[in-house]
This record gives C-alpha cells, structure tokens and sequence, in this order.
C-alpha cells in the first residue's frame, strides 16, 4: 500500500496533523501556523444555507431510457426512440429542515436532472400531482405558515389551518396529504410528477400540453401514523437509508415514465383551466402514454459535493419542451435559479453534478466571473455577443423554445375563471368519494379529525370544518361529530398523535 501525506489545500507538506505550533510547551499559539488557520477557517465555512424549502433529502445517479416512440409530440433529443441519458435523481421532504424525520407526514420533492445532448433538462416536482396554490405570489406565506412559529419556534396547527382554510384552492392538495398517501414507506415506493402542465415541440413545430406521471415499479406503499412517529425516533433517516442500501446491493429502483397530452388548441375550451396546479387531467379525457423507464443504479460518492450542492432549476429546458401558462410554474422559473445562485453560487452550473454533459459545454457560454469560476474559454473567445470575431451566435432554430402560447389580454392580477369547472373542491370531492374506498375514507376521517382537533382557535376551527364540508357535505357533517365527541382539544404538536403539525 503506498504511503499518502498530508498537504495543505495549496499542496504543500504539513508538518503535523496533530499538533499546532506554540511558544513552548504550554505558550500561545501563532498565529503563524497557517494550517492551522487554514484547517480551522475551512472548517468553519463547510456548510453551505441549507434549502428553504426541500432541505432533507438524498438523491442517486441513473439512467432513462426510451421504450416508446413519442417523437409526434417532442423533439426533445432525450424522449426519441431508444435514446438513453444519464440522469441524476433527488428526493426530499418539503418543510422539514435538515435534522427532521424522513417519516413526518409531508409532500415529498421529486426533482430530476436528465444530463442530454442538448444540454441539461431539470423536471421539479413532487409525489402528488397536484399542489397547495396556483400562484406563486402567494409561496412564501404559504411555506411560512407551514414552518415555525417566531417565538416559540415550534410548529402550529393554527397557522397551517388559518392558511389552509382561507385558500380554499388548497383542498386538493391536503385531501391528498391527510389521505392514505401522505407518509411513503420509501422514496422508491412512491410515484413522482411533473404536476406543472408543460409545452411539448414536435420537429414540425406543433405544440402539444403535457403532464408527466413517474410511476414506481416497486408499487406504491405508505406509513400509517404509528409506524412513521415510531421510525422518526428510531431512525430518523429511514428513507435516506433505505434508498442507498437498495441501490448499494444491487436492487436497483425504477420507475415507467407516462405522460398525459393534450393538443394545443384544447385549453382554451376545456372545462376547467388545464394550467391550475391544484388541477389534475381526468385520464378517461386524456390517457396516459408510456414514454420510457428511469433506473437509479448508482449512490453519490460525496453527500455534500453531489446531492447538497444539485441544483434543479424549471428554468432549464431543452429543444422541444417549454413552459406553459402555469403562474406557479412561471414564478418557480425565477425563484429555483435565484436560490442557487445565492446558496451555492454564482457558477453553481459548474459543478460536477450541475455541469451538463454535451460537447464544450461551457465554452459557448457569454456567462462570466463571478466567485468560484473555474471554467472558461481561450483568451482569444470574445466574451460578448454579437462579435465580428467567430465567437459563438445564437441560432433560434435550434434553441429551445421560451413561451409561445397565445394570451388572452391585457396583463391582470387576478384568478383565471374561464372554464366552467374552476371550482376549488370538486377534484378534492372526487378523490374522497370516487378513489378512497370505505376503509380509506373512515381512515382520513381519523386523521383530520386529529389534526383539526389541535387546532385551538374556534374560528379557525369553524373554518376547517367549512372548508371539509365544502369538499364533501357528509365529511364535514362527519368531522363536526368527531370533534364534538372529541371534546377538549389535543395539544399541537403531542408526539405520537396524528394531531403533530404535518410538514408540508
């Protein structure tokens, strides 16, 4: 075995990993011991801010590969037929920060990076295909009140409920998160989706609507409330855990990729705003279509390097896909990019695990400086466009396109209405009535009652009771029952009880 020896950061031997230089035995230290400093000073700037939203997580690298030809809707160079691409994958929890259960009750982020020839493609979403609200406008209070008091710092039922109940958008969302689903047993035994409705560009130019569906071949399998408080106090990164074990002995994750697609001219008359992310797309009116197969085969050799330091951004589109109408979608277009160039960095897209992987990827690039740059193009590249010196020219008919759909006015801040379905609790009905069978429904119905139940507020109380019968007239009929036999409240936040604050 060869002999390795300790350097500092600008290669040089050091001359003790265990003791600093001092005045004597028992003098000062000096400040002339520059690994020491140097030791010292790295170590107290590891860390980078963890995420806001999305910070417990981890993640694995892999493939997808086509098995359809869907090249009538995209031209998109990684969904032609038989195309392969590496990808590298990231799962989360959305309100917790870094030292919280894998297992609290919480959406769970499904963020995929697909490193094609054309250039990086980022897909943001998470395990349910709908979400809280439909404009980002309203995302920081919404996480805000999702996350922790001010003073007390600890997590309330009221303030999620308050939320929850005066954005009446978000009943289909919770019915999903309150619903059996709302604890993954692992983050393989999960589905992942878009959720956003996006544009698909065939190679004639035709533009389709899309939404993706990533359906897990291990089936789909959840916690109940014992098992998941259970597991949160004996081992508190179960999901991490169990995602790296799988991988590392062989057993390999994947999950069939669907998409659902509706022809370009359908949304201005379909009967509900296809763009609403509180939405979803009947499949009786717009069948899945199987598209190709995503394989996670091989662990991150550096948890910081890779998975801390990824950055998914909607922003990144390739040739053949482009965003839709979508308020959430166009604000997250901003805020995900805004966010890595203030966590991790100006040239976070230069690390390993952002960097794109196509031919010079960096050297058409008029991006420049900025701390921590390491890539750059010869002396002799002009860093400015247009030049008359051979410097790269941008080429519209390669390029992915930005936007593309028509409006339909005048710029307006309000709700959209123009669909005779863009109520806010139908769906949320239908997944009650139509999708939960009789044990499911007696089930949610134990969950929301506990979790409306510390609720301390009778206003905000009165409200969620309005806001369930609004979903369905005999769950709130229901729920007024329990919490009247419940009498006195239990207390937010008591372990063990579905009553804990859920993390959204």
């Amino acid at each position: 075995m060869s002999q390795h020896f300790t350097t500092t950061n600008a290669g040089a031997p050091v001359a003790s990993d265990q003791h600093s230089l001092s005045v004597g035995t028992d003098g000062p230290i000096s400040l002339t011991d520059h690994y020491l400093v140097e030791k010292l000073a790295q170590f107290n700037r590891e860390r980078v801010p963890e995420r806001v939203v999305h910070a417990k997580g981890g993640g694995a690298y892999g493939t997808f590969t086509v098995t359809n030809d869907v090249s009538a809707y995209t031209r998109a160079a990684l969904f032609q037929p038989g195309v392969e691409t590496e990808m590298f994958a990231r799962f989360s929890t959305v309100a917790g920060e870094q030292g919280s259960p894998d297992t609290w009750r919480d959406p769970r982020g499904f963020a995929l990076k697909f490193y094609t020839s054309e250039g990086n493609y980022d897909l943001v979403g998470n395990n349910t295909p709908v979400f809280f609200i439909k404009d980002g406008i309203k995302f920081p209070d919404f996480i805000r009140s999702q996350k922790r008091l001010p003073g007390s710092h600890l997590r309330d039922n009221d303030m999620q409920w308050d939320f929850w109940s005066l954005q009446p958008e978000s009943a289909h969302q919770v019915t999903w998160l309150m619903g059996d689903r709302g604890i993954p047993r692992s983050w393989r035994e999960m589905n992942g989706y878009g959720s956003h409705t996006y544009q698909w560009i065939n190679a004639a130019g035709e533009r389709f609507w899309v939404k993706y569906h990533f359906i897990s071949e291990q089936g789909v399998h959840s916690l109940g409330n014992d098992e998941a408080s259970q597991l949160a106090g004996s081992d508190a990164d179960h999901h991490i855990r169990d995602l790296y074990t799988h991988i590392e002995d062989g057993d390999f994750p994947r999950w069939t990729l669907y998409v659902q697609v509706m022809p370009y001219a359908d949304a201005a008359t379909y009967r509900f705003n296809p763009f609403d992310l509180t939405k979803v797309w009947p499949k009786a009116d717009y069948p899945r279509i199987e598209v190709g197969v995503m394989e996670l085969n091989r662990n991150p050799a550096n948890y910081f390097a890779e998975v801390e330091q990824a950055a998914f951004a909607p922003s990144n589109f390739v040739p053949g896909i482009g965003p839709s109408p979508d308020k959430m979608l166009m604000a997250r277009i901003f805020s995900y990019a805004d966010a890595h160039r203030y966590r991790v960095g100006t040239n976070h897209a230069q690390l390993p695990v952002n960097a794109p992987k196509n031919a010079d990827p960096h050297g058409h690039s008029y991006a420049k400086d900025g701390a921590m740059r390491y890539s750059f193009a010869s002396p002799e590249t002009p860093v400015y466009a247009p030049n008359s010196t051979g410097g790269a020219h941008a080429d519209p008919a390669r390029a992915a396109e930005s936007g593309g759909w028509e409006t339909d006015g005048e710029m307006v801040r309000a709700a959209a209405t123009l669909h005779s379905e863009d109520d806010d609790f139908g769906q949320a009905g239908t997944l009650y009535r139509e999708v939960f069978d009789d044990a499911a429904r007696a089930r949610f119905l134990d969950q929301i009652t506990g979790h409306v139940g510390a609720v301390v507020s009778d206003e905000i109380r009165e409200r969620a009771i309005q806001y369930w019968t609004s979903v369905d007239a005999g769950l709130g009929a229901q729920l007024r029952a329990a919490l009247a036999a419940e009498g006195a409240p239990i207390e937010a936040g008591e372990p063990g009880t579905a009553a804990e604050p859920v993390q959204v």
